[in-house]
C-alpha cells in the first residue's frame, strides 16, 4: 500500500518508530512522502533517501548514542564547560555530530540536497524546525524561498540539525539568510506532530499515517532536579507541550500508531539494550494493532464528509 509518513519527534524515543516501520513495510507499505520533527526528522530523511526499515535497524544496532553528546571547544572547560556553553552558545552541547553523522548517511544513498528527494516536480521529505528569531514554523524545503534560499539547493543534513536542536540541550542553529540572522531551534517549539501537513482538499491519493509517542512525560523538577539548567528544560518542553495538542482531533487519531514510551525520556542517551529492545518491541506492537483496526475506506468515506462539510461553510 502506497502511504505518507509522519514523524513525532522524540529523541531517544525514535527508537519505537523504527519498530513500527518494520511491521509495516514487512506488510508491503511503500513510504511515498515523509515528514517528521527532531527524531522523526532524522528517520523522514533517510526514509526519502532510500533507507528501509531494516537497514535503520542495522544502522541502531552498531550506535553509541553517546557520540551525539558532542561538545565545542568552549564546552569541553573543566568545571565551567557546561555552563559556558549554555550562557554563550545557548546549548550544553554542540550538535555537530548528529549533522556529520546524517550527511555521511545521505551521501551512502547518492543524496545530499533536497533537490535529490524530489520526484516530478515535488519534494517527498518535509522538515520542521522553529525560526525563533521570526517566531514562526520552519517548514524546510517549503518556507526556504522566503528567506531567499533555493530550497533544491539546500543540505537535508543542514535541516536535520536545524530541527534536532532541543532548546538549552542542543546549540542552536544560526541561519543566515536575505534578512539577516535567525536562530533556529527543534522543530517540537512549533509542531512536535505535523500530522496535518500532506492534507489537501478533497479526497487523499494514498493515506496519511502518524507515528506518534504515547506515555507519561517525566519532567527534571518532578525528579528532584532543580538546578537552573534543569528547570529551564522543563519550561521549554511545557511550552511545547501546549502548543502541540491540536493532533488530538478524532480525525487524526484514527490515522495515528501511539507508541508506548517505556519511560524512556528524550534525552536517554545512555539507553540500556534492555529498553532499547523494549521499545522496538513497543513500536512493532503498535503497528500491528493499528494495522489490525485500520481500514482505509471507512477513513477516506470519513475524509470525504468532513472536507464537504468544510466546503460547504466557505
Amino acid at each position: 500500500m502506497k502511504a505518507d509518513a509522519v514523524f513525532e519527534g522524540g529523541g531517544m524515543r525514535g527508537i519505537g518508530i523504527i519498530g513500527a516501520l518494520t511491521y509495516l513495510e514487512a506488510r508491503n507499505y511503500q513510504w511515498q512522502r515523509v515528514a517528521g520533527t527532531s527524531v522523526g526528522a532524522v528517520i523522514a530523511a533517510l526514509i526519502a533517501a532510500g533507507y528501509t526499515s531494516k537497514e535503520l535497524k542495522d544502522i541502531l544496532s552498531e550506535l553509541d548514542f553517546r557520540d551525539f553528546l558532542d561538545k565545542s571547544r568552549l564546552q569541553r572547560l573543566p568545571v565551567l564547560g557546561k555552563a559556558l556553553g549554555f550562557f554563550i552558545e545557548k546549548g550544553i552541547y554542540s550538535g555537530e555530530y548528529v549533522e556529520h553523522w546524517i550527511n555521511k548517511l545521505l551521501k551512502a544513498k547518492g543524496v545530499r540536497k533536497f533537490r535529490d528527494v524530489t520526484v516530478n516536480g515535488e519534494c517527498r521529505l518535509k522538515i520542521i524546525a522553529s525560526d525563533i528569531t521570526k517566531r514562526r514554523i520552519l517548514i524546510l524545503p517549503d518556507h526556504l524561498p522566503e528567506y531567499g534560499i533555493n530550497p533544491a539547493k539546500f543540505s537535508i543534513s543542514k535541516a536535520v540539525r536545524m530541527s534536532i536542536s532541543i532548546p538549552f540541550y542542543f546549540k542552536p542553529v544560526q541561519f543566515a539568510h536575505r534578512d539577516g540572522i535567525s536562530y533556529i531551534v527543534d522543530g517540537a517549539v512549533c509542531c512536535n506532530f505535523p500530522i496535518n501537513i500532506f492534507d489537501v482538499a478533497g479526497l487523499p491519493r494514498w493515506p496519511t499515517i502518524g507515528f506518534k509517542f504515547d506515555g507519561p512525560e517525566i519532567s527534571n523538577t518532578k525528579q528532584g532536579k532543580t538546578d537552573p539548567i534543569s528547570f529551564l528544560f522543563d519550561i521549554a518542553n511545557t511550552l511545547s507541550a501546549e502548543k502541540n495538542r491540536e493532533w488530538l482531533k478524532d480525525e487524526n487519531l484514527v490515522r495515528t500508531i501511539l507508541i508506548p514510551t517505556e519511560e524512556v525520556r528524550p534525552t536517554d542517551f545512555n539507553i540500556s539494550n534492555r529498553k532499547t529492545v523494549s521499545l522496538f518491541k513497543a513500536g512493532y506492537k503498535s503497528a500491528s494493532k493499528f494495522h489490525k483496526d485500520w481500514d482505509f475506506e471507512e477513513y477516506t468515506r470519513r475524509y470525504r464528509s468532513s472536507a464537504s462539510l468544510d466546503q460547504s461553510s466557505i
